[in-house]
């Protein structure tokens, strides 16, 4: 199938409530990741911190629109806060596994991205890129042995991730299949500092639809109303049985890899560019100009949500890091399957 471009005359398939709320995610995501990172610096958080800064938009736009109450599934990747949260993930389980608290959802035992709740459609996140594809697959594959319908799954990568064996055989499987798949392609640029020019000959990343058979949609990522109407047709034809739907963002990180890095390896022309802009200054105008809400308005929804990731981020600091003492370390999915837990 050809490349889908998105027609900016297209009538726009959302409500302003929609769109707001979406904006309200967005800086939910950026808010706490700004928290995070500054926790990180001060060594109160331990192992990487990769922060989402500038794809809150394209992420949102996903997580948003799957819906948990018809067995949808959202699969993120380490940039995809916004669209965790917008999905339905608890703040508070993001707070508790950056922060270490056994009372998390991984008991505070693994690395703070690898968090999940599988059984809520949303598996845990493997930092081996392309892997989701195919785990994605293979949730959608057993609904649909259960006898179950009118679900769709959801999965995000990067252009890095792409390059990958295992997206390249994720999503030849799931359109051999025809499985109701939306897979997110974040092509931010760079594949931690590698240029896409490095990592791909074709003119557009998302010319490799037609490769695959599935549809392809390209999109300005930094586009909070582009995003949220392809996503929602895109959506609407995986949910439609037409098959696995590829939707290719251009945008750019607005920060380095991790924490860690400080993107010297970026220029300074792509910075300034168009996919340099900051989606979430994009959105808020958007709002103000199409008189969707107040500044008023915004002004205090930033604050409230200001406020309530200071109370989850103090909640999770205060709560007990895991006692190897005391815990038996016991895999938590199969724990009832030993003797003596049933």
């Amino acid at each position: 199938m050809s490349r889908q471009d998105f027609q900016p005359e297209q009538q726009i398939p959302f409500s302003a409530t929609t769109f707001v709320d979406a904006y309200r995610w967005m800086f939910f995501a950026r808010t706490f990741e700004e928290k995070i990172g500054a926790l990180f610096r001060a060594g109160k958080v331990v192992g990487g911190v990769y922060l989402g800064r500038g794809q809150e938009a394209f992420s949102v736009s996903l997580g948003s629109q799957l819906e948990r109450t018809r067995g949808d599934v959202f699969a993120g990747l380490i940039r995809d806060q916004g669209g965790r949260i917008a999905f339905g993930e608890e703040l508070i389980d993001s707070a508790r596994t950056y922060l270490g608290s056994v009372k998390g959802p991984m008991h505070g035992r693994d690395g703070n991205i690898h968090r999940g709740r599988p059984k809520e459609g949303m598996p845990a996140m493997i930092s081996h890129l392309g892997a989701s594809v195919s785990v994605v697959n293979g949730m959608l594959i057993g609904k649909r042995f259960r006898g179950e319908s009118g679900f769709v799954g959801g999965v995000t990568a990067g252009d890095g991730a792409t390059s990958t064996g295992a997206f390249h055989e994720g999503l030849n499987q799931a359109a051999v299949e025809n499985l109701p798949l939306v897979v997110s392609v974040a092509d931010n640029q760079f594949a931690y500092s590698t240029p896409t020019d490095r990592q791909y000959a074709c003119e557009h990343l998302v010319d490799r639809a037609a490769g695959y058979g599935v549809k392809g949609y390209a999109i300005d990522g930094t586009d909070l109303a582009e995003s949220l109407t392809v996503f929602r047709k895109a959506i609407d034809e995986a949910r439609s049985g037409n098959g696995p739907q590829l939707v290719v963002g251009k945008l750019l990180r607005l920060s380095g890899h991790g924490e860690h890095d400080d993107a010297s390896y970026v220029p300074n022309s792509v910075k300034a560019g168009r996919y340099g802009r900051d989606c979430l200054s994009v959105a808020r105008e958007q709002i103000l100009s199409n008189d969707w809400a107040t500044a008023e308005f915004l002004d205090q929804l930033e604050q409230d949500v200001q406020e309530t990731v200071e109370a989850n981020v103090s909640q999770a600091q205060a709560e007990e890091a895991p006692d190897p003492s005391q815990d038996d370390w016991k895999a938590i999915a199969t724990s009832s399957l030993i003797e003596g837990d049933h």
